[in-house]
């Protein structure tokens, strides 16, 4: 990972679209603050896209679109997309499954959740499960007290045992069915919504995150940002982003956004 100031004048020009995770990316410490939201604020005022890449539920997610100020957001680790129509009026969903399906799979991931937390002392079903419509959060650092590194493998091993995808973020585990992720989502958000080309024109999107869940868009964008928080997640993360920043978590998002928009 290189510094965030070899990230060229030229190449910040070009940048079109900015993605980002939420949880220790945009947020600090569990909280959204001041200074981080009007980040996102200013972004939307330079005329960019700016979409939240999260592994959030679908009520949040709901919330975030109407009232943020976003184009977009990819929740759910990919499950699903929202834009809120302003004009409209109205809520456009995309789901990678069907109504009947993520009914199906949601009572199997409730045995599965069961059987995880039986096996995993110290672990707990995420505080957001309620609000969610497609995937299994497992807590092993939000509201409980830290879990090791071996804990966390164990609660992902488990959901890949039993036929879920699994990835890691810095707060939860989270396994679904199916083998979507942020990046698939993101790829199809870009181009029903916006009309963009995210594999042609990679260069003119930023992606800004921090973990293991973000690999799939830290491998596909090169302008992709790691807020300095990512370290903690050295030599457990597939693929490193491209640049790093200098502060942690919604202060490296900040700063992030100020070094973007210093080149327009």
């Amino acid at each position: 990972m290189r510094p965030l100031a070899e990230f060229s004048l030229e190449a910040r020009r070009a940048v079109r679209a900015v993605l980002f995770d939420i949880d220790d990316t945009l947020t600090t410490g569990g909280r959204l603050t001041a200074s981080a939201y009007a980040a996102v604020e200013r972004l939307e005022r330079a005329g960019l896209l700016v979409v939240p890449i999260t592994g959030r539920p679908a009520g949040w997610c709901d919330h975030i679109a109407r009232m943020w100020p976003v184009s977009a957001v990819v929740g759910e680790n990919g499950a699903f997309y929202f834009r809120y129509d302003r004009a409209a009026r109205a809520m456009r969903r995309r789901y990678a499954d069907d109504d009947a399906t993520r009914a199906a799979y949601r009572q199997r991931l409730r045995d599965i959740a069961r059987e995880i937390l039986d096996a995993v002392p110290g672990a707990a079903i995420a505080a957001d499960q309620h609000y969610r419509e497609t995937d299994l959060a497992i807590d092993y650092r939000e509201d409980v007290p830290p879990l090791p590194a071996a804990a966390v493998d164990r609660i992902a091993g488990l959901m890949r045992a039993r036929g879920l995808t699994a990835r890691v973020s810095s707060i939860h585990v989270n396994g679904w069915f199916g083998d979507h992720d942020k990046l698939a989502m993101s790829r199809r958000l870009l181009s029903e919504a916006f009309g963009a080309d995210p594999d042609a024109a990679r260069r003119e999107f930023l992606f800004v995150g921090d973990s293991p869940n973000d690999a799939p868009m830290f491998r596909h964008f090169p302008h992709a940002v790691g807020v300095a928080n990512v370290r903690h997640f050295a030599g457990r993360i597939e693929h490193e982003p491209a640049y790093v920043t200098v502060r942690e978590a919604g202060a490296g998002f900040c700063e992030a956004v100020d070094f973007l928009l210093a080149a327009r």
